[in-house]
């Protein structure tokens, strides 16, 4: 019973994903609810929702090879950011991380509330900083590696966050900046991945049908996305985020 609510949540969350972002707000606080231990949940998270990821990023291939000299510079930053957050994970206790996991839902329950105000924002950073000096460059190394540490550690928004970055090194184009975006998000997601299968941290039978349920649910996104469009996705995945914030601050009282 436990696995097939875990699928239908993994299914869920692809199709989200596909559409607007934030699946991690329904399959990681499903997994929880279902008696997995927080930080194992977060790790099996990652692992089942990285080829997602992957997937994503060869739609966009075509966009990527205009941008090679941003995606080699922010490739390190992601890289190593992951596995910063990856491995402070592991090394946080089971009792602080489960203390924790309300706040971090909730911050980024709050993040793809205001995607809409970010774009609009940054939009207009973008204008302004079309051709960046050095400087700026270095800040957004910076602030990538910091995205790439959230990542690892739990990852729900950061696309968004990844979206704020590109913005900030004057790219405007959506086709070019998600197709960064996935491609960075594979990195982060994929050696935060290497490491918790290794430190033994991934709950591999989950993992398996939460993969196959989220790739499913990226297909039939594709799908439902002109019915339901972005905007109802999102709120729906707001209020969500709400709700399981509220119940999992009960939960923890």
């Amino acid at each position: 019973m436990a696995l097939t609510i875990i699928a239908i949540a993994a299914f869920i969350a692809g199709v989200i994903n596909s559409m607007a972002g934030g699946g991690t707000l329904i399959s990681f606080p499903a997994m929880i609810w279902m008696g997995r231990p927080a930080i194992m949940a977060n790790a099996t998270n990652a692992v089942a929702l990285w080829p997602g990821s992957l997937s994503a990023m060869f739609g966009y291939r075509d966009d990527m090879r205009r941008m090679r000299r941003w995606l080699y510079l922010l490739t390190i930053p992601s890289v190593a950011g992951g596995a910063l957050g990856a491995v402070l994970l592991l090394h946080t206790s089971e009792k602080t991380f489960s203390r924790i996991v309300p706040l971090l839902i909730l911050g980024a329950t709050l993040l793809l509330a205001a995607q809409e105000l970010i774009s609009r924002k940054l939009n207009l950073v973008a204008k302004a900083h079309e051709k960046p000096t050095a400087g700026w460059v270095v800040f957004v190394f910076v602030f990538q590696t910091l995205v790439g540490l959230y990542g690892g550690y739990f990852g729900a928004g950061m696309g968004i966050l990844m979206l704020a970055a590109l913005g900030l090194i004057g790219l405007t184009d959506m086709h070019e900046m998600n197709g960064l975006k996935n491609l960075l998000a594979v990195c982060i997601n994929g050696v935060a991945a290497i490491y918790f299968a290794i430190s033994g941290a991934v709950l591999w039978e989950d993992a398996a049908v939460m993969a196959l349920a989220a790739i499913l649910g990226g297909f039939a996104g594709a799908k439902l996305a002109k019915r339901l469009g972005r905007k109802f996705v999102r709120g729906a995945v707001v209020a969500i985020g709400l709700i399981m914030t509220v119940a999992l601050f009960l939960k923890h009282a």
